[in-house]
């Protein structure tokens, strides 16, 4: 089979990839077999040693279906070639324009590959296509242009009902994908910058009339790899899946000044299905992490549940906000997601679910383990009078259901509350589970673990001393002390 690779000067050259596999499989096949027996070997001694240590192996081998990783296309073409102008300066939004609609021709073939050199590529919001790879260079920098005026004016979220920040339409994203398949974004560590300190500064004055629009996002979209990148200065969320399948995120750098940022979230899975975000470093203005799917009668209506989500190996720093949250839009339903080794540092929450009356849908089957939260306001928090409303038809009796919460291998220092978890009488906290956690105090008052209107258990010791509402295990399963006080509050914010 011969592959088509667009040279420098424009012309097609052939070459033959199975020689050359061929030839690097023989070149390299007896140090792949010693790698193997070594790793096979550990691998037996080490599951023959932890029980545990068989359960992490597999669950971070998973990965959900549909996410293999990205192959290469038959067909490259570089920016320049459509005329691109990497200078900062130069408008490149035709160029790319040109180049995905080059690219969409070769759907039936694979797909081709845009490659951005190094340089700094103004441009306006363009989207992508399917079969396609844009990757970014080292050194390459693709800038979103400051004037909101050439950014595009989408309708709503169908979830949302409104834009986020005002009724009406919103802006697009700086790269968009729609009904879209099988798209790549990666590269060499380029860079995707959203200028968006014009945006911040505008949103502060309030001198937009629109929501502000997302860095990057994909709706309605499969089968999408992202990867080797930076993503930085977005005007809003950043990267934003939006009722998506099968999205793996892994090795992207996420950036934003950790004030004066309003709304930069790291990554908002929203209404998505079979999610892996893994092995990144963010440090936003807001959420690190944000889980959703829709907001209030909108989101019940839509009901599209974000489902199958794994978020690993991440370093986040939230100094506003949460390391990972869910919600507080999460109307159509959170479940099945998994957090784990995860270092938070510099925030003002660790790990957070927020929800509220008229909110309706469930957060259900969460899972967290081996966190580490370094100097960190509250470290778990659930909170169910998150109230704000896209407007105010919402039914305030449909009512969110929290259970299933399992937090396993909490640890850290220079913690000021380790948890709150805050239910009520409308909305209890059901069936959450504590075990192997420690987490050292920075404040030396009474009630640092704080519970109201919760229900579940405490495995084994932990510290601090956890709230009077939890029932008591031993390590080996057996009940202690059964707890007859689930209602009672002991939430004090004045810590």
């Amino acid at each position: 089979m011969m592959m088509e690779i667009l040279s420098c000067n424009g012309r097609f050259q052939f070459q033959n990839p199975r020689r050359s596999v061929l030839a690097v499989v023989s070149a390299h096949k007896a140090l792949f077999t010693v790698l193997w027996i070594i790793g096979f070997s550990s691998l037996f001694l080490w599951q023959r040693s932890s029980v545990e240590g068989i359960r992490i192996f597999l669950w971070v081998a998973w990965r959900p279906p549909g996410t293999a990783l990205p192959r290469l296309r038959p067909v490259a073409f570089n920016l320049t070639d459509f005329g691109g102008v990497g200078d900062g300066v130069t408008l490149n939004t035709e160029a790319f324009k040109r180049a995905v609609a080059a690219i969409s021709k070769f759907e039936k073939r694979g797909g081709a590959q845009l490659n951005v050199q190094s340089g700094r590529w103004l441009t306006a919001p363009f989207n992508l296509t399917s079969h396609m790879t844009l990757f970014l260079a080292e050194g390459a920098v693709i800038l979103g242009v400051e004037d909101e005026n050439l950014w595009p004016l989408m309708p709503p979220l169908p979830s949302y009902g409104y834009g986020r920040e005002h009724k009406g339409p919103r802006y697009g994203s700086l790269i968009h994908g729609q009904k879209i398949v099988d798209v790549v974004i990666t590269g060499h560590n380029g860079t995707i910058d959203g200028q968006g300190k014009s945006w911040w500064t505008k949103f502060r004055r309030r001198s937009l009339n629109y929501t502000r629009g997302p860095l990057v996002q994909f709706m309605w979209s499969e089968h999408i790899n992202i990867s080797n990148i930076t993503l930085m200065n977005s005007p809003f969320w950043t990267l934003h899946p939006y009722d998506c399948k099968n999205i793996n995120i892994s090795k992207v750098t996420i950036l934003a000044p950790i004030s004066e940022a309003p709304n930069t979230d790291g990554i908002d899975p929203d209404s998505c299905e079979n999610v892996v975000i893994e092995n990144c470093y963010i440090s936003v203005g807001d959420d690190g992490i944000a889980i959703k799917s829709g907001w209030d009668q909108y989101g019940i209506k839509y009901g599209r549940p974000s489902t199958n989500i794994v978020v690993r190996n991440l370093l986040i720093r939230s100094l506003v906000s949460a390391g990972v949250s869910i919600g507080s839009e999460m109307s159509g339903g959170v479940s099945n997601v998994a957090v784990e080794n995860i270092y938070i540092w510099g925030s003002r929450r660790g790990v957070r679910i927020k929800t509220a009356p008229g909110r309706g849908g469930y957060v259900k089957n969460i899972s967290y383990h081996n966190i580490t939260l370094d100097n960190v306001r509250v470290g778990i928090v659930i909170k169910t009078d998150y109230n704000e409303h896209p407007d105010d038809d919402f039914d305030p009796h449909a009512l969110p259901i929290i259970s299933n919460i399992t937090y396993d291998g909490i640890h850290g220092q220079g913690v000021r509350v380790p948890v709150r978890i805050q239910g009520s009488e409308e909305i209890p906290v059901q069936n959450v589970t504590f075990h192997d956690i420690s987490i050292g105090i920075t404040y030396k008052k009474k009630h640092l673990f704080q519970c109201s209107f919760v229900d579940g258990r405490v495995i084994g010791s932990i510290f601090p001393v956890p709230c009077e509402n939890l029932d008591r295990y031993d390590e080996h399963g057996r009940l202690v002390m059964r707890s007859s006080s689930q209602n009672v509050s002991d939430v004090d914010y004045d810590i």
